[in-house]
């Protein structure tokens, strides 16, 4: 996990804006790619689908009893998600929605506005659709 100053904000918080390569949110701006956590945001080291991993999901795991939901921004295109790492996740009781960034982020702020224990990992990408 990221320490404070290096990628790391330490609140859940709303997404702002998302494009330009990263996304907006608290006042600030974040280069890269990204995940909510009830713990808070934090630098995600994933550019696209295929770098999916347990490894860098871990804090997604690490968090379980906290999320039920988590959406997967895959970038613009939706792509397969592993489907063994999808039934590791929801041996943890959490359910797992992969589609598209934009998608992502706006579920996402719905979820996070209901008080909902959402969670996201987002691709970042360049431009908002």
């Amino acid at each position: 996990m990221a320490e404070p100053g290096a990628g790391f904000y330490p609140y859940q918080a709303q997404i702002d804006a998302y494009g330009n390569g990263g996304f907006r949110f608290a006042d600030m701006s974040h280069r890269g790619s990204l995940l909510c956590l009830p713990t808070g945001m934090h630098a995600w080291a994933a550019t696209g689908p295929a770098e999916i991993t347990r490894e860098n999901l871990q804090p997604m795991f690490d968090a379980a009893g906290e999320i039920d939901v988590l959406l997967v921004g895959l970038g613009h295109d939706i792509a397969g998600f592993d489907p063994a790492l999808r039934a590791e996740l929801r041996e943890h009781k959490i359910i797992v929605e992969a589609v598209a960034t934009g998608g992502a982020v706006r579920t996402y702020n719905i979820l996070l506005g209901e008080k909902r224990a959402v969670a996201a990992a987002l691709i970042a990408v360049e431009r908002a659709r």
